[in-house]
C-alpha cells in the first residue's frame, strides 16, 4: 500500500512523533510504501531511508500547531492509497480529512487525548471541539485510540469506528543493559506547559517525603521546556536539590542506558483527557525496569496484571512516596517486576505486531 502519513511533526521527541516513526517504520519493513507529510520543524529525531519524508514551511504556530499553508496543495498531489493522520494538533488532520474526502480515498485518525487549550486559546480550542473536530470525526473511516478507558465523550457518537490498538517500542534498541545503577528513580518527560500532567508536581513532593526515611534517594530527571526554572525552584524549596539531577535533553540512542542505570522508573500521569498514552512506560518495560505510574496510562491494566510494577492513584504523593519506599526497600521484588515488564513488551508491545494490527485496520477500510 501507499500509505501517507500527516502528522503536524515528525523530528521532535514527543509521543505522537515517535509513534508515527516506529509505526512507519514497522510498515515499510512490511513492504509499506510509507511517506510524512509534515512541517520542517526541526528536531532532534532522525529518519531511517525506508520513509519518505517531504517537510512544508511554518508560517508559526497557533498553540501547539505548525501552521503549513502549502499543506493542502501536497494533500492533493500526493499519491497515496489511504491517508493515516493524528489528533490532538489540528489543521493536518483536518486538511487531511479534507484532502481525503476529494480524493475518495480512506481516511485513518489516531485520536491521543483531547485538545484543550489554557489563556487565550481555551475559546479557541472550544470553538475547534464544536465545529472542526466533529466534521474530522465523521469524516474518517476509522478512529484509532491507544488506551481502552478514559474514552473522550467526543468519541461518543462514533464508537462504531473505534479500533483499540496501543504503541509499540523497538524491544531491540530498548533492551536491559549490563550497566551500574547511578539513580534510584528516573521521569522523563517534555518539561512544558503542554505537559504539566504527566505528574512531576506530584513526584517532587513524594520524594520529599521518601527522603526522611532515605535521604541519600537520588532522583534523574530527563528533558527540557519553558519550565525547567519552575522545576529547579521546585526541588530546591523542597530542599531536594542534593537529590535531584537534571539530565536535560537525552538523545534517543541514550535512553536505554539511563533506563538501565535507574532502580524504578516513574510516571504519575494526572489527566486522561491529556495523557495520550506514555510510551515511555514501554521503553521502561523493554529495558527490564519496574515502572510507578497512574490508571492514567494506557498500559496501566497490563502492568497490573503482569506485576510489572505499581499502578497509584494521581496527584497522591504520600501514596507515590509509600510504593517507592516499597521498590527501593525490596531489590528483588523490583528485579523481579523488571523482568515481567520486559516480558510484556516482547510479547504484546513490539513495533512488529503492533504494525500487523494496524495494517489489518487498512485492509478493513480499503475493502469497504
Amino acid at each position: 500500500m501507499r500509505i501517507l502519513q500527516t502528522p503536524v511533526r515528525i523530528y521532535a521527541t514527543g509521543g505522537v512523533e515517535q509513534y508515527v516513526l516506529g509505526l512507519s517504520g514497522a510498515l515499510a519493513a512490511r513492504g509499506h510504501q510509507v511517506e510524512i507529510l509534515t512541517s520542517d520543524e526541526q528536531g532532534p529525531l532522525s529518519i531511517p531511508d525506508t520513509i519518505e519524508v517531504l517537510s512544508l514551511p511554518f508560517l508559526g504556530k497557533l498553540a501547539n500547531t505548525n501552521i503549513t499553508p502549502t499543506l493542502p496543495l501536497h494533500l492533493l498531489k500526493r499519491k497515496a492509497d489511504l491517508i493515516h493522520t493524528h489528533l490532538p494538533t489540528p489543521w493536518s488532520s483536518d486538511w487531511s480529512g479534507i484532502a481525503a474526502r476529494v480524493k475518495k480515498i480512506p481516511l485513518v485518525l489516531n485520536y491521543y487525548n483531547d485538545i484543550e487549550g489554557e489563556g487565550v486559546y481555551s475559546p479557541v480550542a472550544k470553538a475547534y471541539n464544536r465545529s472542526f473536530l466533529k466534521l474530522l470525526l465523521s469524516e474518517a473511516d476509522v478512529i484509532l485510540v491507544n488506551r481502552p478507558h478514559f474514552l473522550s465523550p467526543h468519541l461518543d457518537h462514533h464508537r462504531e469506528k473505534l479500533r483499540f490498538i496501543p504503541p509499540g517500542v523497538d524491544a531491540g534498541h530498548f533492551s536491559p543493559r549490563p550497566l551500574p545503577r547511578e539513580w534510584d528513580l528516573f521521569f522523563l518527560s517534555v518539561l512544558d506547559r503542554y505537559h504539566h500532567y504527566k505528574g512531576l508536581d506530584s513526584l517532587l513532593p513524594a520524594l520529599a517525603i521518601v527522603k526522611k526515611t532515605n535521604p541519600d534517594v537520588r532522583l534523574l530527571l530527563g528533558g527540557t521546556g519553558e519550565l525547567l526554572g519552575y522545576y529547579r525552584d521546585l526541588v530546591h524549596s523542597l530542599g531536594l536539590g542534593d537529590n535531584v539531577e537534571f539530565a536535560g535533553y537525552i538523545p534517543d540512542n541514550s535512553l536505554p542506558d539511563y533506563y538501565s542505570r535507574s532502580r524504578v522508573f516513574v510516571l504519575p500521569s494526572s489527566d486522561p483527557c491529556l495523557e495520550g498514552f506514555g510510551m515511555v512506560t514501554l521503553e521502561a518495560m523493554a529495558c527490564g525496569r519496574p515502572v510507578i505510574t497512574t490508571p492514567v496510562s494506557g498500559v496501566a491494566s497490563e502492568i497490573d496484571a503482569s506485576g510489572a510494577g505499581f499502578i497509584v492513584e494521581p496527584e497522591n504523593p504520600g501514596r507515590l512516596a509509600e510504593v517507592i519506599l516499597n521498590l527501593l526497600d525490596d531489590g528483588k521484588k523490583a528485579d523481579e517486576m523488571g523482568r515481567a515488564g520486559r516480558d510484556l513488551v516482547t510479547r504484546r508491545f513490539t513495533w512488529d505486531r503492533i504494525a500487523g494490527e494496524v495494517e489489518g485496520v487498512y485492509h478493513e477500510v480499503m475493502e469497504n
